[in-house]
């Protein structure tokens, strides 16, 4: 595994967001700026690959900053009666 992607994880982020922090988390992952993956996914959405839909499954399955669990598992923990972060 490549030294610069030990420790880290995929993480929404606070500082670079627009939206959610899906695509600041996601640059901030990749060492790269958040603008370049903003314009990835607005060409998948322009070619039809359905941009949209991954960027609403990464914001569902992503923790952001700070953060323990992810907005999925927290809507699943909340199904099984298991208490959420507070």
């Amino acid at each position: 595994m490549n030294q610069n992607f030990q420790g880290k994880r995929f993480r929404r982020s606070n500082d670079s967001r627009m939206l959610t922090g899906v695509c600041g988390g996601i640059a901030d992952y990749l060492g790269i700026d958040a603008t370049v993956v903003r314009l990835v996914f607005v060409v998948l959405t322009l070619l039809g690959f359905s941009g949209v839909f991954v960027y609403i499954l990464a914001w569902l399955i992503m923790p952001a900053e700070g953060e323990q669990y992810s907005l999925l598992e927290e809507i699943v923990r909340s199904f099984q009666g298991k208490p959420g972060q507070s």
